[in-house]
């Protein structure tokens, strides 16, 4: 079964910081462009970052740039994602995606997903 699984979720106030973790299953990690999502109770999915196959290039959600900062180690086939100064908006379950095309990503028409991890930011 191919997987990704998420790991570093928690709680944290408002201004701390959370650094999240996605191992991928998958046999050819470096094949796929990586990203995440998040998903507040009660709201749409959204899209937070991506990052290309190699980890050259990058895009980002207006409300995380600046704040938020997506790498990916492909020998040990995981992708980060360093979240700064949270805020309680931050507050969601944020899923791992994998997709062969790293253009429009943000549509969210990805071939693999996580299970999520929960992120829960006090003020």
């Amino acid at each position: 079964q191919v997987q990704l699984v998420e790991s570093g979720g928690g709680s944290v106030q408002a201004g701390g910081s959370l650094r999240l973790s996605c191992e991928s299953s998958l046999p050819t990690f470096s094949a796929y462009a990586m990203g995440w999502f998040r998903q507040a109770p009660g709201k749409e999915r959204e899209f937070v970052a991506a990052i290309r196959r190699r980890g050259v290039g990058s895009s980002y959600a207006g409300s995380v740039e600046g704040r938020f900062t997506i790498s990916r180690d492909n020998a040990k086939n995981t992708v980060f994602l360093e979240m700064n100064s949270l805020k309680p908006e931050d507050t969601a379950v944020y899923y791992c995606a994998a997709r062969t095309i790293y253009s429009n990503f943000e549509l969210g028409h990805v071939d693999y997903w996580g299970q999520g991890t929960q992120v829960t930011v006090s003020s």
